[in-house]
């Protein structure tokens, strides 16, 4: 049986691709390969996926899933090309579609991609941008393989930044949030373990009612605060601190900062 599609990095993002494709249907066993350099890591990946093909080499016309560190997009890159290649979706943080064009051959179709960890789990959140080849179907075929861990949406590459410094580090604001409400809820009174259990409830209950309800997160933060209850004046004490600023200035700087790493 042919090589449906091959993984370039097995890491826990790749992991989470390959075990989201088999789940989901997108693939059977057989249709996959892993390339894994570090001998160690292809055990691992060959005991947890039995009939995945795991190998230290790029599988020849096969097409590519590259989830390898940005330095080491360059070096991947010139192996795919050597294996004639020619369809390649890049999930390497900051490396542009021009750039590996270049290391892959002009012709070569690339769509880049900015996913988030939470696909570990099969909730991410990703963007896709076609490079100068790419064509409607491939964004169809890249959409494919990310839905298998969670939401893909199409933009410009140029977004990419902007969808880096929102959903690529927005789970990092996330696990700090719930890291302060532990805090605040110790400093209350509650014991540590009761804190954690409330804070992680809390953050899972709040974003299936934002994300099933469909409603507006306005309106959801409307609907819980009554005017002079406790919700409103905790409400109060953030907009006091101005909490909301000091989010907006967070995606701000974690944009400005992928636009600087991908023009290293």
């Amino acid at each position: 049986m042919a090589i449906r599609l091959q993984l370039i990095g097995g890491g826990r993002m790749g992991e989470a691709l390959l075990g989201g494709l088999l789940a989901g249907g997108w693939a059977q066993p057989g249709d996959l390969a892993v390339v894994e350099m570090i001998a160690d890591r292809r055990a691992e990946l060959s005991d947890r996926f039995s009939g995945v093909t795991v190998t230290d080499h790029p599988v020849e016309r096969a097409d590519a899933v590259l989830a390898v560190k940005p330095d080491d997009a360059a070096s991947a890159g010139d192996s795919l090309r050597e294996a004639g290649v020619t369809r390649v979706l890049s999930i390497a943080a900051g490396v542009t579609t021009a750039s590996l064009e270049s290391v892959l051959g002009e012709e070569t179709r690339v769509v880049r991609a900015m996913p988030n960890t939470p696909a570990l789990v099969g909730a991410g959140a990703a963007a896709i941008a076609p490079g100068r080849h790419a064509a409607e179907e491939d964004l169809i075929w890249a959409t494919g393989i990310l839905e298998a861990v969670g939401t893909v949406v199409v933009c410009e590459e140029r977004m990419l930044d902007a969808v880096t410094g929102l959903s690529g580090s927005g789970p990092a604001y996330v696990f700090w949030l719930a890291e302060i409400l532990t805090a605040a809820g110790v400093e209350v009174g509650l014991s540590p373990d009761m804190a954690d259990a409330l804070t992680r409830q809390t953050l899972l209950g709040a974003a299936r009612l934002l994300t099933e309800s469909g409603e507006p997160p306005a309106d959801l933060r409307a609907a819980v605060t009554s005017p002079g209850g406790t919700t409103a004046r905790g409400i109060a004490e953030l907009e006091a601190r101005s909490a909301a600023a000091a989010f907006i200035a967070a995606v701000a700087a974690a944009t400005e900062r992928s636009r600087e790493l991908g023009a290293s």
